[in-house]
């Protein structure tokens, strides 16, 4: 196969070069290849304690977003299975080591061909699930060889996807060839998968798992639990900047200061929110920068691992989130949710905040995002450029109760428009195991 040996003897070689080269650099590099260390130990391990079923399903991501996509699936199998989840981001580590519905979990080791070989010795899987788009070609071609069916689940292509290039399509129509279902989320992405599919191809437009997702978990969020010490004194509005990076901060931060300052100068407005920042990865690093942008604005702050039983909040301007998992708890909290990632290069989950009824800002970065595009076309969020139009999107919605409800409702209503993605999936996958 010569597309088959141009990869192993050209790409892979050079993936590797540029993954070892950049963690040089990166922390989450670095962390993501010392998590890689002994993963055929550790998969081995796990799987002689696991449970003795007839099949097992492996569910394959790339990160949180695609893990999220795939949970729907994994909890309907799981009785029936067993599950083993790879994952290629230190982003997704925490969440999966939290995670209890699977039988083994590790980093996906690097994709030569021998570790895909020896991944499928250990597993043995009865159905090989990618998520979303990343699609790892000697993990096809070895599940082929063993006439393992495939399955990508939540497919998409952006327009302008390098996979769509005129030079790249053989090679990626030579790797979906071997791919027995691909279940995508629109037919706009079921035309442009139909580009890089030989036409024998499966495609089904089963829509977006986490749609499903995002909804069970906000109905499963007890509105009446406080979720830290102090939270009862938080007597004006609250504003959530969630999963945030430096360049939200410095937007998000300085429009609050702007929003202080106006307050300031006019007893008449009494608007001024609390800001409660969650940014995406909380390290010690990250905290730190954020403390160096407070200082900056002389804006007072609590973290959330100070907080302790009969704090008074009320005072209190910026709550920082330092630890992980209560994103979502805490857009219920909120009258007005910004969503981080869309000034650092991909917005990030919008459809946690509108399963909730929250209208929603972001900034100008949400190509990667179908669902962002949809929100704002049907007016249940609002894109912001800047600190300027930040300061004066916040300002109307806390100034306009009947807004801030209907943008919530839109929101929540285009949810509940795309239920049933999971269900259709799932018909789909279940046909490729015995029963």
């Amino acid at each position: 196969m010569l597309w088959k040996t141009l990869y192993n003897a050209l790409v892979i070689p050079a993936l590797t070069v540029g993954f070892y080269t950049a963690a040089r650099f990166s922390p989450k590099i670095r962390e993501g290849l010392a998590g890689r260390r002994s993963v055929f130990d550790s998969i081995k391990g796990q799987l002689g304690s696991a449970r003795e079923l007839n099949q097992t399903v492996w569910f394959h991501f790339t990160s949180v977003g695609e893990f999220e996509q795939a949970k729907p699936l994994i909890e309907a199998l799981k009785d029936e299975v067993r599950i083993v989840l790879t994952y290629f981001s230190p982003s997704v580590h925490p969440n999966v080591v939290r995670y209890p519905h699977h039988d083994a979990a590790i980093y996906l080791p690097l994709d030569t061909s021998r570790n895909a070989e020896r991944l499928f010795q250990i597993i043995k899987p009865s159905l090989l699930v990618f998520s979303k788009f990343d699609i790892w070609p000697n993990l096809v071609w070895g599940a082929a060889k063993r006439k393992v069916p495939i399955a990508l689940i939540a497919g998409t292509l952006h327009p302008h996807s390098k996979r769509l290039a005129s030079f790249a399509r053989p090679f990626f129509r030579e790797v979906h060839r071997h791919i027995s279902v691909h279940c995508v989320i629109s037919e706009d992405d079921a035309q442009r998968f139909r580009l890089i599919c030989p036409l024998s191809a499966q495609i089904e437009v089963t829509g977006d798992t986490r749609f499903d997702r995002v909804y069970q978990r906000a109905a499963d969020i007890d509105g009446s639990v406080e979720l830290f010490p102090g939270q009862s004194t938080l007597q004006r509005p609250i504003l959530i900047a969630g999963s945030t990076y430096l360049e939200e901060e410095q937007v998000v931060l300085e429009a609050y200061h702007r929003l202080r300052e106006r307050s300031s100068h006019n007893p008449n407005c009494n608007n001024l929110p609390h800001l409660i920042l969650v940014p995406h990865e909380p390290t010690v690093e990250r905290i730190d920068e954020i403390h160096v942008q407070l200082n900056h604005l002389g804006l007072s702050r609590v973290c959330f691992s100070e907080l302790q039983e009969g704090v008074d909040l009320s005072q209190i301007e910026v709550i920082v989130i330092d630890t992980v998992g209560l994103l979502a708890q805490l857009y219920q909290l909120g009258d007005v949710a910004f969503v981080g990632g869309s000034f650092h290069g991909s917005v990030h989950n919008v459809m946690e905040p509108a399963a909730m009824a929250k209208p929603i800002l972001f900034g100008p970065t949400i190509h990667n995002a179908y669902e962002a595009g949809i929100l704002k076309a049907r007016g249940a969020a609002q894109l912001v450029n800047n600190a300027e139009e930040m300061v004066e999107a916040v300002t109307s919605l806390l100034s306009d109760t009947a807004k801030r409800i209907q943008m919530g409702q839109i929101g929540k209503q285009v949810i509940e428009e795309n239920l049933g993605a999971s269900e259709r999936t799932l018909a789909q996958i279940k046909s490729y195991l015995t029963t």
